[in-house]
């Protein structure tokens, strides 16, 4: 009974250091070198490094411009119009020279008035829109890196890491005599 409760404790503490090996993956491979070899070492603690990142870009900006405008009105036209009604109507009054003293005079009066009726078209009032391009600026806090402590063999480290590593980091360990 004693040899049956040594083997089934042997066995099950053989599985947990398996699975344990199996939560951080296989041991790291040789490195090639005979001084320098591999490791795993827990991390201590990450601390992300941020800084601010501005961004620029352009957008168009839009906005409703108020406008004048006036509606109907040639004024050529109706000067034209307006002088050929007053001379024809001046060559109807008047006999001899004085009847072409009233074609001149109608068709200067007449031309006058058209042009001032042509000119004066009605005004109203209505928008335009108008747009323009703006730079927009907008800044953002991002993550540039991670000062990362660890532990391996006792001792603790720091080195700043272009990712977070999380729970256990990958270490190379290199010897070298001391001179």
């Amino acid at each position: 009974m004693t040899k049956m409760l040594f083997s089934a404790l042997a066995l099950s503490l053989l599985a947990g250091a398996v699975h344990a090996q199996d939560r951080y993956g296989p041991p790291p491979g040789p490195a090639g070198d005979d001084n320098t070899h591999f490791g795993w070492a827990d991390v201590l603690r990450v601390d992300p490094n941020y800084a601010v990142v501005r961004t620029e870009a352009p957008q168009q900006e839009c906005y409703d411009q108020p406008v004048v405008r006036r509606e109907g009105g040639n004024s050529t036209a109706g000067t034209v119009l307006g002088a050929i009604v007053g001379g024809v109507l001046g060559n109807t009054v008047g006999k001899g020279d004085g009847r072409k003293a009233a074609t001149v005079a109608g068709a200067v009066a007449g031309g006058a008035i058209g042009h001032r009726a042509a000119g004066s078209g009605r005004e109203y009032e209505s928008s335009e829109t108008r747009c323009r391009e703006v730079s927009q600026v907008s800044e953002q806090r991002r993550i540039t890196s991670y000062d990362v402590e660890y532990r391996y063999r006792g001792e603790v480290f720091m080195s700043r890491l272009n990712y977070d590593p999380g729970e256990r980091l990958r270490v190379r360990v290199s010897v070298e005599p001391a001179d």
